[in-house]
């Protein structure tokens, strides 16, 4: 059996994170759903009004040989800005949180010392927000909400606020792109 992880991230909108994770190099499956909350079976709907508790999140799949959590952490905190509570950009509610639902005791100290290494360093002009906390049960979302942006990338969110994350992911890590298939 090959040795797989999972881990399931919050950054906003899934479908940015989905979008970037899909091209990165060992990520075997990206899926987006929900995570934190405290209802059963949430929904789109009832997730974006706020009162379920749950983040959207994204749940990966990888090959720990092939990348790191580590290195999926440094795509992550690249990708969406960790300073922010319960926000990213114009997109607002705790369903937007920065969050890593890790998946063992392992994945909690890489995460834990990534952040702490973020702050030493000063690599924002704010603290680190992102909450550190053991996964729940994941919820996929709705069919539509998978590989989004590839089916809708002339959508005006997609074209303003996915694109550019794809865009800066692909510019900062070239090398860990995944090869054209």
């Amino acid at each position: 059996m090959p040795n797989r992880e999972i881990t399931t991230l919050g950054g906003g909108c899934f479908w940015c994170l989905e979008a970037v994770y899909l091209e990165m190099e060992g990520v075997e499956s990206v899926v987006s759903g929900y995570m934190g909350g405290h209802v059963d079976n949430p929904d789109y709907r009832r997730v974006c009004e706020g009162t379920t508790g749950h983040a959207e999140v994204v749940q990966l799949t990888f090959d720990p040989d092939i990348t790191s959590f580590r290195e999926i952490l440094e795509v992550f905190f690249v990708i969406h800005d960790p300073t922010t509570k319960d926000r990213q950009g114009s997109d607002v509610g705790s369903q937007y949180r920065s969050a890593i639902f890790f998946h063992s005791e392992k994945q909690r100290q890489i995460a834990e010392d990534t952040v702490a290494e973020l702050e030493r360093d000063r690599a924002f002009s704010a603290s680190v927000v992102t909450q550190i906390v053991p996964a729940e049960t994941f919820w996929p979302a709705e069919d539509y909400h998978q590989n989004y942006f590839a089916q809708h990338s002339l959508q005006g969110y997609c074209m303003f606020v996915v694109a550019p994350k794809v865009k800066k992911f692909r510019s900062t890590f070239e090398t860990k792109r995944r090869a054209a298939q």
